[in-house]
């Protein structure tokens, strides 16, 4: 077997392995007597499960939608895709032992918003799929949330990204107003060189990729032809995504590490779901070529998932950004949360014969540390006022 071969296994493995614990509880409509909740306040139970559920789905959703000519593989993303459909119905069913919070507080909009980027992300498997009673179910789910109003930050983008799933799934009266106040106001928070502030201020994290730059992409690239400006908001941010996509390949050492900056670090390699996002978009610079990005993230990955620590003796995901490290955790964060990590598999959803799962290739910090021809850096031009 190839490198390139055992790397696409390798993720697939690592993936499902993350996976099983939450979907396979979920299937049984056990889950909350299953997970555990590791956390620093008690009230997160009120929210873990909502946040395993959407967070872990957001990332399996490409690989979940793309058919795969291998047999072997192509029977496995059978049997997730039923066992995520399962997961939906027992968390969206007021009926389920499952049934999970999306009408208390205000935590629930940001869950609710990860599971409907799941749903734009996999329309046949996530979406189409569902019974009639389920997709019932989900959409009452989502609607649920808007009794409360989003903070004034990238939580914009989780009340947006709601609306447009309820577009998708074809409600007459989904909020384009929340979705133009998103949009525009994070037009006005857009920095520079491919980065925005997450509000206001600016913070030195990863929420470009964690929310922002992903959501904005995926909610124009469903709706932005409703609207004129909106349809010109696409390429910028296509632009200024590739762009903070080149950053963030830049920022993966050597060795697979990168730098614990911000906040939210317990999502571990989650951070680079924006990275993820443009390879399988096969979108990337020209300066980058695919084979590089999989290389670096499965250093990135292997580094991360194989400290010990990671995952309890059940299986589940413990807090930390390396190994088990209680104190990373902000007190917002819950053994749920973490499943954010899932969206760094996101080009599990190009085919096993895409560049990007073939030959090898060093990544730009590989280069730049062992004295090897490497391209040098430039910002993004300023673009056309929109």
């Amino acid at each position: 077997m190839q490198q390139e071969d055992t790397d696409r296994a390798y993720w697939l493995a690592t993936m499902t392995r993350i996976a099983d614990p939450p979907l396979n509880a979920l299937a049984a409509r056990r889950l909350k007597t299953s997970m555990p909740v590791e956390s620093k306040l008690d009230d997160r139970i009120n929210y873990t499960y909502l946040e395993a559920l959407g967070r872990l789905l957001t990332g399996m959703a490409p690989w979940l939608e793309q058919p795969c000519p291998d047999a072997r593989e192509e029977a496995l993303r059978q049997r997730y895709g039923d066992l995520c459909r399962r997961a939906i119905d027992a968390g969206t069913d007021p009926q389920s032992p499952d049934y999970m919070n999306f009408s208390y507080s205000f935590q629930p909009i940001v869950d609710a918003a990860f599971l409907s980027h799941a749903l734009l992300r996999a329309p046949t498997e996530l979406w189409s799929k569902l019974d009639d009673r389920v997709k019932k179910n989900v959409v009452q789910a989502l609607k649920l949330t808007r009794s409360r109003k989003p903070s004034f930050t990238n939580w914009l983008l989780f009340a947006a990204m709601i609306e447009t799933a309820l577009y998708r799934a074809g409600e007459p009266d989904w909020d384009p107003m929340r979705i133009d106040y998103a949009l525009k106001q994070h037009m006005q928070w857009y920095l520079g060189d491919g980065m925005y502030s997450d509000g206001p201020e600016f913070h030195a994290d990863y929420y470009n990729s964690f929310v922002i730059q992903p959501m904005l992409i995926d909610i124009l690239e469903t709706i932005g032809n409703k609207y004129p400006e909106w349809q010109r908001l696409q390429q910028p941010v296509v632009q200024r995504a590739r762009r903070y996509a080149t950053i963030q390949e830049r920022l993966i050492s050597p060795e697979g590490t990168f730098p614990p900056i911000g906040r939210s670090l317990a999502y571990r390699f989650g951070a680079f779901q924006l990275l993820a996002q443009i390879a399988l978009r096969q979108e990337l610079e020209s300066t980058i070529i695919p084979a590089q990005v999989r290389c670096a993230l499965t250093t990135v990955i292997r580094r991360t998932i194989e400290m010990p620590g990671t995952f309890d003796e059940n299986g589940w995901l413990t807090i930390g950004f390396c190994g088990h490290q209680p104190e990373v955790g902000e007190e917002y964060i819950s053994t749920g949360s973490l499943y954010l990590c899932s969206a760094v598999f996101l080009p599990l959803g190009l085919p096993a014969d895409n560049p990007f799962w073939q030959g090898q290739a060093d990544w730009s910090a590989k280069k730049a540390w062992s004295g090897a021809t490497m391209h040098i850096d430039k910002a993004l031009p300023p673009l056309p006022a929109l």
